[in-house]
């Protein structure tokens, strides 16, 4: 055990909400010390995890990307090399590398209110294959900006026969690099946004993928280019024409997001005619592309340039709709008796949602449940003093709620300081208050995991919004303080070394 390294804040994660955390920070309160832990030995989190051909962002860069930094490359819709140069260039222009360790991950935190601290254990390897070591920090604030999903473990459901497979089974999660697919058949089970990425860029060079769906999933063809995007830039230059197209494609995805949830028969007919304009003639559209859920109930994919379409079209791709009886020695045996041969099977079946890195929390000795905390402003948790979290929207680009609570959060800090508070802990004033589950959202991702997540409120501070717009109001407009956050100071007692809290609360 080394000594124990203090920083005023410790962010966990380094991809794009942990980057955002730093940058904004460091501009807000320069003179706040802090750390970036990162258990693996890389940055831009999810962007450098998957390595599965053709990823590529679900949401356009000019909302996905950062408001401080323009999006500069002509592709709204962006493969992951060069979302990952968007980040890696955001770290060197700030100087925020200096300030992350890699290889660290964090166990477990535990929150002193005598001094004011949180004390962090941390699994530190420090040469690759090496027993980990235990390391410690402590802080005064602790910022996750891990993500929602486990990174060492992809979902997979417990398919029947699958031991009797004779070819490779491959997770997206951990694609071999060395996975050589030319020539051969593929199957992908799945119908989210991985699969759809996956099928049309194996299908270039597979002798033919075969997309295996439970149940359809809505998709929405658009272009890899934005091209007001990109004239506005032209004309404006990339600061001007980046925020005027960032704002637009704000509008955009609330008008749709809105249109889908009022007016679900409609919004399910256009999305049905661009499919079936994509297909070809005859096609079945009812049978693989008609959702049986409401759109925007679950995320909608983007299909950029229609490539999906395109494979579809041109025979290197397929979508069968059918449930799986078992794995057999050479492929699949569906439910209606039918068999899909495969030489590797792709189980692009989703993830494990795992919050704040699978660490464990404890306030002054007791063990925190989060399935018994509510989220406060989206940021927060209640009972949970100095530790903020990332949580972006599920009906949007992340980055934009991101961008947002990270602004409040600084804003926070600073009303601390010159008030002289050390200790912020949102408190709920009403024992009765009706909580929900922490999102609204039907994917099978979340539903696995609702019990074990934090919950919200119904109403004020406790509102788990997904509206950039009322976030934008309630986390850059509006005011830090509440009745549901409490602020300490914490004083020398005379004649001891230790400290004490004195309670506060602002409205």
């Amino acid at each position: 055990m080394t000594d124990i390294e203090h920083v005023d804040v410790l962010i966990v994660g380094a991809g794009i909400s942990g980057i955002g955390a730093a940058y904004y920070l460091q501009r807000e309160h320069p003179h706040r010390s802090y750390a970036i832990v990162e258990a693996r030995d890389a940055t831009g989190g999810t962007w450098d995890l998957f390595r599965y051909p053709g990823i590529r962002s679900d949401s356009d860069l000019h909302t996905f990307g950062y408001e401080f930094k323009p999006w500069r490359d002509e592709h709204a819709i962006a493969t992951a090399d060069k979302i990952l140069a968007y980040l890696r260039e955001t770290v060197s222009e700030n100087g925020i590398g200096s300030h992350i360790r890699f290889h660290h991950k964090v166990l477990g935190a535990a929150w002193d209110s005598a001094t004011a601290r949180w004390t962090v254990d941390v699994e530190h390897t420090s040469v690759e294959g090496a027993e980990p070591e235990l390391a410690q920090f402590s802080a005064n604030w602790l910022f996750c900006g891990g993500g929602y999903y486990r990174y060492d473990h992809g979902y997979t459901p417990d398919f029947p026969g699958r031991e009797r497979f004779r070819g490779q089974i491959v997770h997206p999660q951990h694609w071999p690099e060395d996975l050589d697919y030319a020539g051969k058949k593929i199957v992908v089970i799945g119908s989210g946004a991985t699969a759809v990425t996956l099928v049309p860029a194996m299908a270039t060079t597979a002798a033919h993928v075969t997309m295996l769906q439970r149940s359809p999933t809505y998709m929405l063809p658009l272009p890899s280019k934005d091209r007001f995007a990109n004239t506005a830039k032209r004309l404006l230059g990339d600061e001007r024409g980046y925020a005027l197209a960032r704002f637009k494609n704000i509008l955009r995805q609330r008008a749709l997001y809105t249109v889908c949830q009022n007016h679900p028969r409609l919004a399910r007919a256009a999305i049905r005619w661009m499919n079936a304009r994509k297909l070809p003639v005859g096609y079945p559209v009812n049978v693989d592309f008609n959702p049986t859920y409401k759109p925007w109930d679950q995320r909608l994919c983007a299909v950029p340039d229609g490539d999906l379409f395109k494979a579809i079209s041109n025979g290197s791709a397929s979508v069968v709709t059918d449930r799986i009886s078992t794995f057999t020695e050479n492929g699949v045996r569906l439910e209606s008796g039918r068999e899909l041969d495969a030489d590797i099977i792709v189980t692009a079946t989703g993830f494990n949602i795992q919050l704040f890195g699978g660490m464990t929390l404890i306030v002054d000795g007791a063990p925190v449940d989060l399935a018994t905390t509510v989220a406060y402003k989206g940021f927060m948790l209640s009972g949970v003093p100095n530790f903020a979290f990332a949580f972006g929207y599920t009906n949007s680009s992340w980055t934009l709620k991101v961008g947002l609570l990270c602004e409040h959060w600084c804003r926070l800090l600073g009303y601390m300081d010159s008030h002289g508070y050390v200790t912020a802990r949102p408190v709920i004033a009403n024992p009765r208050m009706e909580t929900l589950p922490l999102v609204d959202f039907s994917a099978g991702y979340v539903q696995r995991s609702l019990a074990d997540m934090p919950r919200r409120g119904v109403a004020g501070p406790w509102v788990m919004s997904m509206n950039y717009f009322h976030d934008r109001s309630v986390l850059r407009k509006g005011a830090v303080t509440d009745p549901n956050l409490k602020f300490e100071t914490v004083v020398m007692r005379p004649g001891s070394e230790t400290s004490g809290p004195l309670s506060h609360s602002a409205s």
